[in-house]
């Protein structure tokens, strides 16, 4: 088992940054790639960004291209979603989430995950 816990949501203006935390305990050598989601009630959840834990490999969903980064420390088993220039439409719970399986572009799909975190709520005003 994995254990996720995210940290670092918060109540932003348009514009401004937060940076998010992902601290994973267990059999965290189980698992190949870490991947941020976010969800808004009733919306469906869209993947947003995804790194390889061995060679940092990054993939982000368009919609936050040039404004988000992923980063990991693997030797706090801790990785980050950096969110700058951030827009009402960024507003949702995110989740950090691991897995093992799959690759590629399928990281930013849920189906590629097995663990998932509670989720920090990031709301963004105008």
């Amino acid at each position: 088992q994995v254990q996720l816990v995210e940290s670092g949501g918060g109540s932003v203006q348009a514009g401004g940054s937060l940076r998010l935390s992902c601290v994973a305990s267990g059999y965290t050598y189980s698992t190949n790639y870490h991947g941020w989601f976010r969800q808004e009630p009733g919306k469906e959840r869209e993947g947003v960004a995804a790194i390889y834990t061995g060679g940092g490999v990054t993939y982000y969903a368009d919609s936050v291209k040039g404004r988000f980064a992923v980063s990991q420390d693997n030797a706090k088993n801790t990785v980050y979603l950096q969110m700058n220039s951030l827009k009402p439409e960024d507003t949702a719970m995110y989740y950090c989430a691991a897995g093992w399986k799959y690759g590629g572009s399928r990281l930013l799909k849920g189906a590629a995950y097995n663990y998932w975190g509670q989720g920090t709520q990031v709301t963004v005003s105008s």
